[in-house]
């Protein structure tokens, strides 16, 4: 039976939108990785209604040495077994360790979608939503033809333009909840 819903893969940025941000630093531990408030349960409404939930996330952190692959690593095991035990999902997680802007794999460029697309042959880039809290989680969105959603207010009013995201939320939750109105 083909999906019908109007979109089968969801993007998700991890700081800022799965996590609370740790302001001029990186998450480097368990310890410090810290749920923002519904983000469990709105991946567990999430998870149903996709087919892939992936995350894209710049880890400029390892790059600058600051923290090693192993120790994001252990973050990321430990952040989907959280996931998991409150019955979302969380299918595979691509990062971009690296420090450079120009990097192919950098948001806003593409290349974790396109390493995505590579693993799940099935994602349709137009029938996708990158939610992020970032400009660069927009422009992203953007540039690989996805439907932006704009999570939190990290931003000043005017300082991201609306023509970078289709919708624009509060929280994470706020955007799961939305499918269920």
């Amino acid at each position: 039976m083909e999906d019908i819903k109007p979109y089968n893969t969801l993007f998700l940025d991890r700081d800022g939108v799965i996590n609370q941000q740790r302001p001029y630093d990186y998450v480097k531990t368990t310890g410090e990785f810290i749920f923002i408030d519904g983000a469990l349960e709105a991946l567990r409404l999430l998870s149903p209604l996709f087919k892939h939930i992936i995350i894209v996330t710049n880890q400029r952190g390892v790059g600058k040495g600051i923290m090693t692959r192993k120790d994001l690593e252990e973050i990321h095991a430990y952040m989907i077994n959280e996931v998991s035990g409150q019955g979302g999902r969380i299918d595979k997680i691509y990062v971009c360790t690296d420090t450079s802007d120009y990097c192919k794999n950098r948001k806003p460029n593409t290349g974790m979608a396109l390493q995505a697309k590579d693993d799940f042959p099935d994602i349709d880039f137009t029938k996708s939503i990158m939610a992020g809290d970032s400009i660069s989680d927009m422009l992203f969105a953007k540039n690989a033809g996805m439907r932006g959603v704009f999570i939190g207010n990290k931003y000043g009013p005017g300082e991201v333009s609306k023509t970078l995201y289709q919708a624009h939320y509060a929280d994470l939750l706020s955007f799961a909840q939305a499918f269920f109105l």
